[in-house]
């Protein structure tokens, strides 16, 4: 089965805590603090697998995590890292973001493994806060949070070649005849659901022929299932326009190009500007002279387009065909590397704009709120019992401006400032 969209949740590792230990060892019943570091959270990690073709291994899973950092232990031991955990996609998927649909990476060309979500750092153990005056500290630092996200993968298919044309016309007979592909082929009057794809080997070069799902009228904008179809066209070199040239069941070649032609243009006037072939089908059911008539009249609208008449069941013509298709291959791509889009948003804009908010409010006179991520993630490692963590805190609210900003709004000694759900009151 073929899947090109999918719809996952992903969440990164969360960082281990930092342990709380003394030394207790025989003749030294008061030791100095020995808690450990807590582990890395693992990462999330997208890496192309070029022996996928689909998107079926997501249609059963919803949620991907990665496991969390281990706590640190006593005698200074290092908490256990976190796994990572590898998401295999095939060559040519996009990374969305699903709320705003935005692309955070393309997995084509270089991005071949990137790391989407890092795991939170492991927190600091009560070993790192030992002074000369608190030589037993009891607190050390939480490990830092996960991330998550809702992402949509789309898989646009990466291919040399793009059959197009109308249903019924021989592009499911043409591939097989010329890759490796083995399509169901059978007198449809209906399209193809899925996009075929095929390696074609020509005098010891190698290319990738797909077989786009037949377009009918209407499909640039969507009608039918028009723009999942289009889509796959994007990332090719040439397009291959196989057309019926015989109109074995009434049909009219050229209008028919003429229609294909348009919704592409509707869909994305780029891929007009793609190298084109016309491959003119089913010669083995006309006569020479209607033949030549057919072909001389495409030829002269569409005169900058070269014709191979073939014939799919047979074979004639066939040949020549491919040969054209290989050099253009070759030469397109040393010229053009393969076409990617540009990351639109980053994961850093999704997710860091939440980490690192404060949040200052005055619900009434003479009460102030402060929240956030920041704020919460600072108490987390701060021990507001003792002398040092009460220093800590208020260097905190000078040094990020907070008590500046208090005061803009009125705050005065007497105040009550609710700090993430401490209540203080506030004396200059």
């Amino acid at each position: 089965m073929f899947i090109d969209y999918a719809k996952i949740h992903i969440k990164s590792g969360k960082g281990g805590n930092g342990h709380i230990s003394f030394r207790r060892e025989l003749y030294v019943p008061t030791g100095g603090p020995d808690g450990g570091d807590g582990g890395k959270g693992g990462d999330i990690i997208f890496e192309v697998n070029n022996g996928l073709n689909t998107l079926l291994p997501f249609k059963h899973r919803f949620n991907y995590e990665a496991t969390d950092g281990e706590e640190g232990r006593k005698k200074r031991c290092h908490g256990k890292n976190g796994e990572d955990l590898i998401i295999y996609v095939p060559n040519g998927t996009l990374i969305r973001d699903t709320e705003t649909n935005k692309i955070i990476y393309d997995m084509t060309g270089k991005n071949t493994r990137v790391t989407l979500l890092k795991g939170g750092k492991g927190g600091l153990g009560n070993m790192h806060f030992a002074t000369s005056v608190m030589q037993a500290p009891r607190y050390a630092k939480p490990g830092e949070p996960s991330k998550e996200l809702y992402i949509t993968l789309e898989l646009k298919v990466l291919a040399d070649v793009g059959l197009v044309g109308f249903p019924n016309v021989g592009k499911s007979t043409f591939i097989s005849k010329v890759t490796n592909a083995k399509p169901e082929i059978k007198n449809y009057h209906f399209t193809t659901i899925n996009p075929h794809l095929g390696v074609c080997e020509c005098q010891g070069t190698e290319f990738i022929i797909a077989d786009i799902p037949g377009i009918i009228e209407g499909a640039g904008e969507g009608v039918g299932l028009g723009l999942k179809f289009l889509k796959h066209i994007e990332r090719t070199k040439i397009l291959l326009h196989i057309i019926d040239i015989a109109g074995v069941e009434g049909r009219d070649p050229l209008k028919d190009l003429d229609i294909i032609m348009n919704e592409l243009k509707k869909y994305n006037v780029n891929l007009t500007k793609k190298k084109q072939i016309i491959a003119a089908n089913k010669i083995d059911s006309i006569d020479k002279e209607t033949l030549e008539k057919r072909i001389k009249q495409i030829n002269d609208k569409y005169n900058d387009i070269e014709i191979y008449p073939i014939s799919s069941l047979s074979g004639e013509g066939i040949k020549n065909l491919v040969i054209k298709l290989k050099d253009i291959v070759l030469e397109l791509r040393n010229k053009t590397p393969i076409e990617s889009f540009e990351s639109e948003i980053s994961v850093d804009e999704l997710i860091n704009n939440d980490i690192n908010s404060i949040i200052i409010e005055k619900p009434t006179n003479n009460y102030y709120k402060i929240s956030g991520e920041k704020i919460k993630k600072m108490l987390g490692y701060t021990n507001l019992n003792t002398e040092k963590g009460m220093n800590y805190f208020q260097k905190f609210l000078k040094d990020e401006g907070i008590i500046k900003e208090l005061k803009s709004k009125g705050m005065v000694e007497g105040d009550t400032v609710d700090v993430a759900g401490i209540e203080w009151i506030y004396y200059d």
